[in-house]
C-alpha cells in the first residue's frame, strides 16, 4: 500500500493504479483529481475555485426556488416549466463541476476501494436522478412522491469543492515558504582568481575557490576564513541575536551577512551542500512526508458506500419480488441513497472548522485549516525556540554592576554612540531610557571582535570584552566575582574602562517576552512536556530555561539537529508542535505535527507554520491548544451524529417507512444539528 501524497489515503500499488514518477520516485494517487492537484498545483487550485463559484452561482437559486414551494407546507407539485428551470440550472453542476467526482467513483470501480468520491458521484446521482425522473417521467412516480432534490444535489458539490479549495490554498504555502528561502541565496559573488577579483554567478563557485566578502554582504557559500576579522549576523541559521565574531580558521555558513569586516573566506560547501540548500531540503522533505488530518469519512466510506448500495439494491429487489410494487421499490431505493447522502458527514468537520478558526481569529491565533486544528488538539508535547519567541530577539542590557551605574552607563554609550554593532545600540538605547545626556566623542575606533575605543573630554575610554581590556593592559579583577556570576547566568559581559582604569561592568541579554513564564506554566498544567530548543549558547540557553522552567533544553543546536530531535520525539510516540520565529525553524517547524510561528517572525517561518500568533505571545500557544481540542471534541461529536442519523434512518427508508420527500429533511436536520453543535464553540 503507498500513501496518496495529496489527501493522504493509501492506494493499492497496482497496475492499474494512478501514479506518477517525479525525480525517480513514483507516486500513488487515489483520483484523477489528487494526480492534477499533484502535477500542476497552480491549475488545478485555479480549476477548483472557479467549479466552486460555477456551484453556487447555480446552485443558490436553485435553493432560493426550491424553498419558495416548501415554505407553503405543502407537497411539491411545481409544474413542469418550474421543475425544468431547476434541471436546466443544477444539470451543468452535476455533469461539469461534478465530473471530479464521477472520475473518482470510476477510479473506485476499478480499483474496487470506494471513498468519498464515491459517496459524493452516488448520493448527488440519485438526487439529481430522481429528480430528472420526476421532472420528465412523472407518470412513472406516484403523485406524493412527485417531488425534486435539485437543489441537494448542487449545494453538496458546491459546499464539497469549497472545501477542496481551501485545502489546496493551504498547500501552496509549503512552495511558498520554499520559494522565501531560495531567495535568501545570494545571486552573485566575489571570486579571487590571478590576484584579481572577478564577480561570478554564485552557482559557478567552486570548492575550493578564495571569495571576498564585503561589509553588509550575504557570504555566498559555506567556507572558512583565511583572512580578515569580523562579525557575521548568523540569526537565520542558529537563532542567535548578537552576531558572532569570526576570524582566520572559524566557518562561516553561506547566506548569512558579513557585518563589519572584509573576509576572504575558502569555499568548502557549494550548490546543494550549503547549509541553506540543506534547510530548504529538509522543508521540502519533512512538507512532502507529513501525513495530511486523518480521514475518518473517507475510511469509513470504503465500507460504508458498497453496505448503502447493497441496502438500497436489496430493498428495491424484496418490495419487487415480495409486494410487486415496482414504484415503492424505486422511491424506496432513491431514499435510501438519498437518506445515506454525506451532507452533513461533508459539513461534520468543516462546519466546526469555520466556527473554531473564527474564533482563533478573533484571539489573534490564525488557524491555516482544519488539518492544523486536529493536530493541535492532539499535541502531547510542545517545543519552543528561544530566541524570538521566548525571549525579545534583541539585545538589552540587564545589570550594571559598578560605584556609578549611572556614569558607567553614560560614558559607555557616548564611547558606543557610533557603533553600529547590536551590543553598542542596545548600551546606547539604555542610556536614552534613563534621560542620560549622550556626548559626541572626539574620536572612536571599533575593534571587531573586542570593542571600541573612543575619547571624551581628553579621556580615553574602552568598551568591549575580557579581552581586549586584557590586551590594553587593564586590570579585570575587581569585578571578577560580579563577571562570573552574570556569565552563570548566560549573560554577556562587557567591561567598561576610563583613564586605564575598570570603572564598571554591563551585562547584556535576550530578555524573555512578557508571558513567556505563564505560557510555559500553563501548557504544564495542560499536561504537556515542554521542552526548548535553540542554537544559541549552552549556558545562556540553561539560565532561560532555568528561569523558565521547562522540562528540557537543548542548546547548541543547527537546523538539521533540530529536525533529528523532532523525529525523535515522534518515534517516541509523541505529537510534536514546534513552536519558533526564524528562518533557522523553518525545517523543524515542517517536521513536527504541527507548527506555530510567532506572527513577528520571518516570512518563512510563517508560511511553514499551521498556526500563526498574531499578537506575538507566547500565551496565545495555549490558548490555540485550548481552542482546538474544544474544536476536535466538536468535530467527533459531528461526525457521531452525522453517521448516527445515515445508520439510523436508512433502515426505515429500505422498509419503505421513509418516503424520498422526508428523507430530504431528515438529511435536513442532521445539517442543521450539526451547524448548531459547531456554533457552541462560539461561546467562550
Amino acid at each position: 500500500m503507498a500513501k496518496d501524497p495529496v489527501c493522504g489515503m493509501f492506494v493499492e500499488e497496482s497496475p492499474e493504479a494512478l501514479k506518477a514518477e517525479v525525480r525517480g520516485t513514483v507516486y500513488y494517487f487515489c483520483s484523477e483529481g489528487c494526480l492534477r492537484t499533484f502535477l500542476r498545483p497552480e491549475i488545478e487550485h485555479r480549476n477548483i475555485l472557479l467549479m466552486t463559484i460555477f456551484s453556487f452561482a447555480l446552485g443558490v437559486p436553485i435553493f432560493i426556488l426550491s424553498m419558495s414551494d416548501i415554505v407553503r407546507l405543502t407537497p411539491i407539485h411545481a409544474g413542469f416549466s418550474l421543475n425544468l428551470l431547476l434541471f436546466a440550472l443544477a444539470t451543468p453542476v452535476q455533469l461539469v463541476a461534478g465530473r471530479r467526482f464521477y472520475a473518482g467513483l470510476l477510479h473506485a470501480l476499478k480499483t474496487k476501494a470506494a471513498n468519498m468520491d464515491t459517496l459524493i458521484a452516488v448520493g448527488t446521482t440519485a438526487a439529481w436522478g430522481y429528480s430528472s425522473l420526476v421532472t420528465f417521467l412523472p407518470e412513472v412516480v406516484p403523485a406524493e412522491a412527485r417531488v425534486v432534490y435539485f437543489e441537494t444535489s448542487a449545494l453538496i458539490i458546491g459546499f464539497i469543492l469549497l472545501g477542496r479549495f481551501l485545502e489546496s490554498k493551504m498547500r501552496r504555502r509549503a512552495s511558498d515558504a520554499i520559494r522565501k528561502l531560495i531567495e535568501l541565496q545570494p545571486k552573485v559573488a566575489t571570486v579571487v582568481r590571478d590576484g584579481s577579483l572577478i564577480e561570478v554567478p554564485v552557482e559557478e563557485v567552486k570548492v575550493g575557490d578564495l571569495l571576498l566578502v564585503k561589509p553588509g554582504e550575504r557570504i555566498p557559500v559555506d567556507g572558512v576564513v583565511e583572512e580578515g576579522f569580523s562579525s557575521v549576523d548568523e540569526k537565520m541559521v542558529t537563532g542567535e541575536s548578537i552576531p558572532v565574531e569570526k576570524g582566520v580558521g572559524d566557518e562561516v555558513i553561506g547566506s548569512t551577512i558579513n557585518k563589519s569586516g572584509v573576509l576572504k573566506i575558502r569555499a568548502t560547501r557549494v550548490g546543494t551542500d550549503t547549509t541553506l540548500s540543506q534547510i530548504i531540503r529538509l522543508v521540502e522533505e519533512a512538507a512532502a512526508a507529513k501525513a495530511p488530518i486523518e480521514r475518518l469519512a473517507d475510511r469509513v466510506a470504503s465500507y460504508f458506500v458498497p453496505a448503502v448500495i447493497t441496502i438500497s439494491l436489496l430493498s428495491f429487489a424484496a418490495w419487487l419480488i415480495f409486494a410487486s410494487n415496482f414504484i415503492k421499490a424505486f422511491t424506496s431505493l432513491v431514499a435510501v441513497l438519498i437518506i445515506a447522502c454525506p451532507c452533513a458527514l461533508g459539513l461534520a468537520t468543516p462546519a466546526a472548522v469555520v466556527v473554531g478558526t473564527g474564533k482563533g481569529a478573533e484571539k489573534g491565533i490564525l488557524i491555516k485549516g482544519g488539518e492544523h486544528l486536529e493536530k493541535a488538539g492532539r499535541v502531547d508535547t510542545v517545543v519552543f525556540d528561544k530566541t524570538g519567541t521566548l525571549t525579545k530577539g534583541i539585545p538589552a542590557i540587564t545589570d550594571i554592576v559598578a560605584d556609578d551605574p549611572k556614569e558607567v552607563l553614560r560614558l559607555a554609550a557616548a564611547a558606543e554612540k557610533n557603533s553600529e554593532h547590536p551590543i553598542g545600540e542596545a548600551i546606547v538605547r539604555k542610556a536614552e531610557e534613563l534621560g542620560l545626556k549622550i556626548e559626541e566623542p572626539s574620536s572612536f575606533e571599533a575593534l571587531p571582535g573586542l570593542g571600541v575605543k573612543a575619547r571624551l573630554d581628553g579621556t580615553e575610554v574602552l568598551v568591549g570584552n575580557h579581552r581586549f581590556l586584557v590586551e590594553q593592559g587593564i586590570s579585570v579583577e575587581r569585578f571578577g566575582e560580579a563577571a562570573k556570576r552574570l556569565s552563570y547566568e548566560g549573560k554577556t559581559v562587557i567591561y567598561v574602562a576610563a583613564a586605564g582604569k575598570l570603572i564598571g561592568l554591563l551585562a547584556v541579554a535576550d530578555i524573555l517576552k512578557e508571558g513567556a513564564k505563564d505560557a510555559v506554566k500553563e501548557l504544564k498544567a495542560l499536561g504537556l512536556k515542554v521542552l526548548m530548543l535553540t542554537g544559541d549558547h549552552r549556558r545562556t540557553a540553561e539560565a532561560v530555561a532555568r528561569e523558565l522552567g521547562v522540562d528540557e533544553v537543548l542548546a547548541e543546536v543547527l537546523p538539521a539537529d533540530k529536525v533529528s530531535v523532532i523525529k525523535k520525539l515522534q518515534q517516541e510516540g509523541r505529537v510534536v508542535a514546534m513552536v519558533g520565529d526564524g528562518v533557522n525553524d523553518a525545517p523543524a517547524l515542517a517536521q513536527s505535527d504541527l507548527g506555530i510561528a510567532i506572527g513577528s517572525g520571518t516570512d518563512v517561518a510563517v508560511e511553514t507554520a499551521g498556526i500563526v500568533l498574531i499578537k506575538d505571545d507566547p500565551r496565545d500557544v495555549t490558548e490555540a491548544i485550548r481552542l482546538s481540542r474544544r474544536t476536535l471534541k466538536k468535530i467527533r461529536q459531528n461526525l457521531f451524529w452525522a453517521f448516527a442519523y445515515n445508520t439510523a434512518f436508512i433502515p426505515v427508508a429500505a422498509l419503505g417507512l421513509l418516503s424520498p420527500i422526508f428523507a430530504a429533511i431528515a438529511m435536513s436536520l442532521s445539517s442543521v444539528s450539526v451547524v448548531a453543535n459547531s456554533l457552541t464553540l462560539k461561546r467562550g
